[in-house]
């Protein structure tokens, strides 16, 4: 009976002391560590909301994000960071530049100076990704969200794929895409006439439509599948990221997280059939590996005979998360880009002028070709216009990977840092009182003369990290504004609503309707 009573009170005794410290972490998380966490930032004179327990300001943001979004923006208004971050910037103007704010209980201090940000973003080996919602491994992993040795290993295999000679053999598979679009809206808009399209479905599908070609040499029918389960992932994330997560959430069984299981199931299992199907033609010696999973697996088997170890290369999972990767940076950088491109021009006649009289200089009629994409100077001034005053990314976040000195403040470990994209490259500051108007000719002499050198335009990011696909992108932007311009001039649709909206990256809300006459 002593013996049970003894055990009975040890279990208990290890019962207690386990409470205990689960209690003690709760506690920890979600007060004791925030709360030091502020006093810290408010030594180094920082300043930001006290913190509120669990949530920190994130209500607060999502009201304010609702209210903005509540009705649409005036037609010829391109000042949208109040819309898209109303809560940073409300931030900004209350407390200044060298300010806080807390996504939970993890405060984010907001970096706007120019020689800082350029700190942060070049040395990836302090200011790393932050470990961030585990939903959103679900979605995508691969170079994006790698660090250290895993990055630099990923980024070497997959670099060659991305070299401007390889881009080179992929303009006819941008050539075909564009053709094909351009043939479903010349079916459609009469000779001497007009005719509205929502242009936004049509871009979408241009944009997986080169991807699926360029990366995998298949139509955009079978990659059809693949890009709708990833864009349906991309808004369960987007619901998922408004609240704060909480530790072990995502093992919950609830209609989200199974849903979002099985898309991440789905996908893989039809990236695996495209990359089988390839590596039995690679085998049988069939492949003409030049897409980008022809050269991705090309580079990583010269990786493992070079090292004579698979330590070296990419595992077969690794490949698909790129993939994924692939298609989901691909298609959505492009067609963000392209949409609000097409917006501006239809808004600034002069400009689409401009632009159409030089691609005709440049073309007259003919396919476009690489050495004649890269003459364009002004649709190269019009699309870095449009990529200062709609980023695809509206802010980048990194975490410090140690207690590190930034400037004049010391930032404790695992402390957020943001970098607010789109309320940078509309800082009256930095760009001059016409910061939130459309002047492509502030790009004339390029991006160094027109940020004077410093670091406050980044819409692919910048430094070691910068977007590896940032070449693929502007050449396939080049090639479908061009192709337009050669058939078509365009106005807005009076049915047209001006309401972008921020879904991983900034997407028209009510699609994009415009008026197409054929030339």
């Amino acid at each position: 009976m002593d013996t049970m009573q003894m055990i009975v009170s040890v279990c208990c005794a290890a019962i207690a002391v386990t409470l205990f410290v689960c209690l003690w972490r709760v506690l920890n998380w979600v007060w004791f560590r925030p709360k030091k966490l502020e006093k810290l930032l408010r030594k180094q004179g920082l300043k930001g909301n006290s913190y509120r327990i669990l949530f920190g300001d994130m209500k607060d943001s999502s009201r304010m994000f609702k209210e903005a979004t509540a009705k649409p923006m005036n037609l010829f208004d391109d000042d949208v960071a109040p819309r898209i971050l109303p809560f940073i910037l409300e931030t900004i103007k209350k407390y200044g530049k060298n300010s806080f704010v807390w996504m939970g209980p993890n405060p984010q201090v907001l970096i706007m100076d120019p020689e800082l940000i350029k700190e942060v973003l070049s040395k990836n080996y302090l200011y790393q990704k932050p470990r961030g919602n585990p939903f959103l491994a679900l979605l995508v992993q691969g170079l994006v969200s790698f660090e250290e040795d895993k990055w630099a290993k990923h980024r070497k295999i997959i670099n060659p794929a991305f070299h401007l000679e390889k881009l080179k053999h992929m303009l006819p598979a941008f050539y075909l895409s564009c053709s094909e679009m351009l043939s479903k809206w010349e079916d459609v808009v009469p000779v001497g006439g007009s005719h509205e399209i929502d242009i936004w479905p049509d871009l979408q599908q241009l944009s997986c439509d080169v991807i699926s070609r360029t990366a995998f040499g298949s139509s955009y029918e079978e990659g059809r599948k693949i890009f709708e389960l990833q864009k349906e992932q991309a808004q369960h994330l987007i619901k998922a990221s408004l609240s704060v997560y909480i530790p072990g959430w995502r093992f919950l069984p609830t209609k989200r997280n199974k849903r979002m299981k099985e898309i991440k199931k789905n996908v893989r299992s039809s990236i695996r059939g495209i990359i089988d199907k390839r590596l039995k033609a690679m085998e049988a010696g069939e492949a003409d590996n030049k897409d980008l999973l022809g050269i991705l697996l090309e580079s990583n088997f010269k990786e493992i005979e070079q090292h004579g170890n698979k330590k070296f290369g990419m595992t077969i999972e690794e490949v698909i998360e790129e993939c994924k990767l692939f298609y989901f940076a691909g298609a959505e950088t492009t067609s963000v880009l392209l949409i609000w491109t097409l917006v501006l021009l239809s808004r600034y006649q002069d400009w689409q002028a401009r632009a159409r009289e030089e691609v005709l200089q440049v073309f007259e009629s003919q396919k476009p070709d690489f050495d004649g994409l890269n003459r364009l100077k002004v649709v190269t001034m019009i699309l870095y216009e449009s990529l200062r005053l709609y980023p695809p990314a509206t802010s980048i976040i990194r975490r410090a990977n140690k207690d590190i000195v930034l400037g004049e403040v010391s930032i404790p470990a695992d402390v957020l840092i943001s970098l607010p994209v789109i309320i940078l490259q509309h800082d009256k500051e930095i760009w001059g009182e016409d910061a939130n108007k459309f002047n492509p000719e502030r790009f004339r002499e390029g991006i160094s003369s027109a940020t004077k050198g410093q670091v406050t335009y980044f819409p692919f990011a910048w430094g070691p990290r910068i977007c590896i696909g940032q070449n693929f992108a502007m050449l396939e932007a080049k090639m479908a504004v061009s192709m337009i311009l050669q058939s078509f001039s365009f106005e807005l649709s009076p049915s047209y609503t001006h309401a972008p909206q921020s879904i991983i990256t900034m997407q028209p809300q009510f699609g994009c309707p415009l008026i197409f006459h054929k030339l």
